[in-house]
């Protein structure tokens, strides 16, 4: 199977990101695509404000309805900061091969990739999908990245793509502009704006139930 993975904080999840899933699942011809809630994300380690266990739960429900998603509890399982490297060496030691696995990024935090813990080896383990960001007109995945990374990878011009010295690939899709971002979401929670249409009803109604995104002193 061509398995896509979709790791990310989901705090909380929105239609931004199910929109990029669909759009990478239908350009890559996916079978299937892994929604991977991080337990504590490396970069995010103070700006998490919804536990994972909800996090998780709302990405449940938000990806119920399509048969091509589902949602895989690797880093909330295993705790503590949630590294792509290891979750990427378990995906890859659990195929062995029967498998192919695409690791899906936007484009800005793949230009961030040589902070990432050990991110030399990150490209030996699958291939790699960088998705745009609305109103960056790059199209090539290595534009603007780190020197360091761009060095990793040669331009296959029978393919027309570039390639990993590992035979990994390196792919980049366009996706449709969709302008929402979960600390947009967070901070109308918090202002008591509605963020109908912002997110599936599901995911609304759990944040609603959950008290999630609210302050606390005001509650008080």
């Amino acid at each position: 199977m061509r398995i896509g993975l979709f790791g990310g904080t989901f705090d909380p999840i929105h239609w931004g990101h199910l929109r990029s899933a669909e759009e990478v699942c239908e350009a890559l011809s996916l079978d299937r695509i892994l929604f991977i809630p991080a337990s504590i994300p490396p970069h995010k380690k103070d700006q998490t404000t919804a536990p994972a266990r909800d996090r998780l739960n709302m990405v449940r429900l938000a990806v119920a309805k399509n048969p091509r998603f589902s949602v895989s509890t690797v880093e909330i399982r295993r705790r503590g900061v949630s590294y792509s490297i290891d979750t990427l060496r378990y995906f890859a030691n659990k195929s062995k091969g029967r498998d192919s696995y695409y690791f899906i990024l936007g484009i800005d935090a793949f230009r961030d990739i040589a902070s990432w813990k050990n991110f030399k080896q990150l490209f030996s383990f699958c291939h790699f999908v960088v998705t745009s960001r609305p109103g960056d007109g790059h199209t090539n995945p290595l534009a603007g990245a780190p020197v360091a990374v761009r060095k990793l990878f040669c331009y296959d011009f029978k393919e027309k793509i570039y390639r990993h010295r590992s035979g990994t690939y390196l792919y980049f899709v366009k996706l449709t502009d969709i302008a929402i971002s979960a600390s947009q979401i967070r901070k109308r929670v918090g202002a008591g704006k509605s963020i109908r249409y912002l997110l599936p009803w599901e995911v609304e109604a759990y944040i609603k139930k959950r008290n999630l995104y609210r302050d606390r002193e005001e509650e008080r």
